[in-house]
């Protein structure tokens, strides 16, 4: 048999080894034989740029509305009419869309993470499992300074993501389409028609957002730790599930995972051509859901019915205005002038979850009693211009970190973690 062999370009010199020989992937031995080793392995690892990117302009959207709203504590002074605008602005287009966003690519993060480990001849599910949890204790972390912390709730939707790794697109779409039906408020809207005396979902967590408001508004730090860590879970959990994010986040996680599969944030025509019609589709949805939102009163009809379908069309219209974002963001990246602003994005994307933890313990300190207490004197207009004020903070801190180390300061911890004992 004629053994396998290829050029390899050295030091200037051409040499021919055998690459059967060589301790490297199947995978890689396959492309050898058309193509360089060494550029194999940059297009296999290299970092997709414009996700650094999105997920940059996601953390910022998060930021500024938590600002907004005082990490939760909505307290502030009698806003003037453009602070009202501002808020009712704010709130319009990013409200829900730039957790999408982070959920979409949290599903795309989760499918390179399983092929690149999978090239290697590894199977990356327990290590994914072992992940979340380490996830899961992040929130916790988190949750002592915010009791609106979202990685709790990823860590727990991450999970489900397990059985969806090697299963067919055909299955994964499936999936995808279910919850995009948003099954639970279906089920409400039938109850309801079915029975009028049906009542819409109702946790009972009025009562522990109490339980939350009264230490951050004169408590210690103990304290707002103590009320999050007891009353956080619940309420995070709840309230997703009330609002319909808890399927709109799963949703977004195998969107994303999809993506990934299909290579969709690769620079080249026939994905640009995907995401112009992303926009088309993306845009007649949201029209037909405003209209809806606009015109059809919730309120006379039965609760049930009433309450279901509102969130349910709230859902689709956020659904549409997050497509339209990534789309035109991806966009705009590839093939604009604005591309060279965007990525200074990529500083604060890189650095997700230390930015998220930061900006909680940043702004717990500002608003809280526990701090220096400025939701007594924090209009909307103080508190947006605070929110960039961090915003540029971080993006500072990023940039110089990003230039010395590979991952962020709780990336690389959670990085090692996740391969203890390996």
């Amino acid at each position: 048999m004629v053994a396998n062999k290829t050029n390899i370009i050295k030091g200037g010199k051409v040499k021919l080894v055998n690459i059967d020989t060589m301790i490297i992937p199947n995978f890689l031995k396959e492309n050898l034989n058309n193509t360089n080793m060494q550029n194999t392995i940059e297009k296999t690892h290299k970092r997709i740029d414009v996700v650094d990117c999105l997920r940059g302009f996601a953390v910022v959207g998060i930021i500024m509305l938590h600002y907004l709203e005082h990490l939760n504590f909505y307290s502030f002074p009698e806003p003037s009419a453009f602070e009202q605008g501002l808020w009712d602005t704010m709130w319009y287009l990013f409200s829900s869309k730039m957790y999408a966003i982070f959920a979409l690519l949290f599903g795309l993060t989760c499918f390179i993470q399983h092929r690149n480990q999978k090239e290697r001849g590894y199977d990356f599910r327990p290590r994914f499992a072992w992940r979340m949890v380490l996830l899961f204790l992040w929130g916790l972390l988190d949750l002592v300074f915010f009791n609106g912390d979202v990685l709790v709730t990823y860590s727990v939707l991450g999970l489900l993501l397990i059985p969806f790794v090697r299963a067919s697109d055909r299955t994964v779409i499936i999936a995808a389409f279910v919850l995009y039906c948003q099954p639970i408020e279906m089920v409400y809207v039938t109850l309801g028609l079915l029975n009028e005396n049906t009542r819409p979902m109702d946790l009972g967590l009025g009562s522990m957002w109490g339980e939350l408001f009264t230490p951050c508004a004169e408590g210690g730090f103990l304290d707002v730790a103590k009320a999050n860590l007891t009353y956080g879970l619940q309420l995070n959990y709840g309230w997703a599930l009330e609002h319909g994010r808890l399927t709109q986040t799963l949703l977004f996680f195998l969107i994303g995972m999809l993506l990934g599969r299909k290579g969709l944030f690769a620079n080249t025509e026939s994905n640009a051509a995907f995401w112009r019609k992303a926009i088309q589709w993306a845009a007649l949805l949201f029209a037909s859901m405003q209209i809806l939102l606009n015109t059809v009163s919730f309120t006379e009809m039965q609760p049930a019915v009433g309450q279901g379908l509102e969130t349910l069309i709230t859902a689709w219209r956020n659904f549409a205005m997050t497509t339209f974002y990534v789309s035109c963001f991806t966009l705009l990246y590839y093939h604009s002038k604005a591309s060279k602003a965007l990525t200074h994005l990529s500083f604060i994307g890189k650095m997700s979850l230390t930015d998220y933890l930061l900006q909680s313990i940043i702004g717990s300190f500002l608003f809280y009693n526990w701090g220096l207490s400025l939701h007594l004197v924090s209009s909307h207009g103080i508190s947006f211009l605070l929110g960039i004020a961090t915003v540029i903070c971080l993006y500072i801190f990023c940039r110089y970190w990003t230039k010395h180390h590979r991952r962020g300061p709780l990336e690389q911890i959670w990085s090692k973690l996740t391969w203890v004992n390996k």
